[in-house]
């Protein structure tokens, strides 16, 4: 799985004029399945997530993780997170997961995200989402968990 993690002072998703997800302080999670991504991958992802220490302790240096200073938590599918741009000037996304398989992963992710931390909100998969974000620091980071090859058979649903 594919991610880019932006620490926030608030962040929200809107679609079609409507407000679905809200948080204040927290992570934005820009969120990406690839074709042989399987619940394997979007649990380690999510375990590093909520244990990674970015966020400032007493002495302002990045020393706590979400889930120390009760953030929230706002997921948002981006299958353009796969883009290929090597060739030419138009981006290829074939390497990003089929809508079905990216679905079933975005929605697992949120589903676990949920039973494992107690503020979680996202966006809509596959909608034309506008996202308001005030990135704090700004701290900006990749996440990529890839299978193995003991991962190689794909989960159902």
């Amino acid at each position: 799985m594919l991610s880019v993690l932006q620490r926030v002072s608030q962040a929200s998703v809107t679609v079609e004029g409507e407000l679905i997800g809200r948080i204040g302080p927290g992570l934005l999670i820009l969120l990406c399945a690839e074709p042989a991504d399987t619940h394997t991958q979007a649990d380690v992802l999510l375990e590093k997530i909520l244990k990674l220490r970015i966020f400032a302790d007493e002495n302002g240096r990045m020393n706590r993780s979400v889930q120390d200073i009760g953030g929230g938590l706002l997921v948002v599918s981006q299958f353009t997170l796969a883009a290929d741009t090597h060739k030419g000037n138009r981006p290829s996304f074939t390497a990003a997961a089929p809508p079905e398989h990216g679905k079933a992963m975005c929605d697992y992710f949120v589903q676990k995200a949920r039973a494992l931390h107690p503020e979680v909100a996202c966006g809509e998969f596959g909608a034309n989402m506008q996202v308001a974000l005030v990135n704090d620091g700004p701290v900006t980071i990749p996440l990529n968990i890839r299978p193995t090859p003991a991962d190689a058979a794909p989960e159902a649903g």
